[in-house]
């Protein structure tokens, strides 16, 4: 067994992809959603399977599988289906290159991350509370909801005013304390694609989104919200760049972004809950 800590960007997207090379079994990825993002792009495609484990402030991809937020019983839970080969492939998403497990997030929730990570520092200390005051920041000051940031193509068919796109590898979206988010059921790492796009953003919408979110399984379709599923293919243009995030991870602005369903690209170890 070998050891390693990751201390800068894109450290575990190559500690995976050489450990995929020289074909190990399995790598166990000990952090936030970012960490076990990385690792998962570095063993997109190999038969090296990933086993996770909580170490972040909201883990949505270990609790969505139905996994403990606590890293012990986490532990013993994901050590059971690797003991009992529970080992399956998944779907991944990915985004100009880049792999992700659980969504994409385009527009207003990409500017939300971003303000949360000029605050590295405070995110260590305070948690899922920064999300809560970054989106009043990015909704009230930083985001324009005036005009539309970007069109949609989703499957050849064009949706036109997008100020806030979703792509969902699986659902929940995210969690609000131990409440889930949902956006739509048909989002499964066993399915395509479901894209979900906001072509307008105002505070009633918005707040009637979020009641859904919580108290549903997911969000209904409106004049203002698009959802498409089994969704293979999404491009995202605009002539001014904008914002975009992979499971959590802000990683900048592009005039440009191409989304495509691939199909059992990652052997994933499941956990046993018993």
């Amino acid at each position: 067994m070998q050891v390693v800590e990751t201390n800068e960007r894109g450290h575990a997207t190559r500690f995976a992809k050489d450990a995929a090379d020289r074909g190990v079994d399995a790598v166990v990825a000990f952090g936030g959603d970012g960490t076990l993002n990385e690792v998962a792009t570095g063993l997109a495609g190999s038969q090296t399977a990933l086993m996770m484990l909580p170490g972040g402030s909201t883990n949505v991809f270990v609790r969505s599988l139905g996994a403990s937020n606590d890293p012990v019983t986490a532990l013993q839970q994901f050590s059971s289906g690797l003991d009992h080969d529970n080992i399956h492939p998944i779907s991944l998403g990915r985004a100009n290159g880049r792999y992700f497990c659980f969504h994409a997030g385009i527009g207003f929730d990409a500017a939300v991350v971003e303000l949360v990570e000029r605050r590295a520092s405070l995110k260590r200390i305070i948690g899922q509370p920064l999300f809560a005051l970054s989106a009043l920041q990015a909704w009230f000051r930083n985001y324009d909801r005036k005009y539309p940031h970007f069109s949609v193509e989703i499957d050849s068919k064009k949706i036109p005013n997008g100020y806030f796109t979703v792509v969902l590898n699986s659902n929940p979206y995210t969690y609000i304390g131990k409440k889930a988010v949902n956006l739509s059921t048909a989002a499964s790492l066993d399915k395509k694609l479901v894209a979900v796009t906001f072509r307008k953003l105002t505070t009633p919408s918005i707040v009637r989104t979020i009641i859904q979110s919580v108290r549903q399984d997911q969000i209904n379709a409106s004049p203002g919200i698009d959802i498409r599923t089994d969704v293979e293919d999404v491009k995202i243009n605009f002539s001014a760049p904008f914002p975009y995030q992979l499971d959590g991870d802000y990683l900048g602005e592009q005039t440009s972004l191409h989304i495509e369903h691939c199909p059992d690209a990652l052997r994933l170890v499941k956990p046993i809950i018993i």
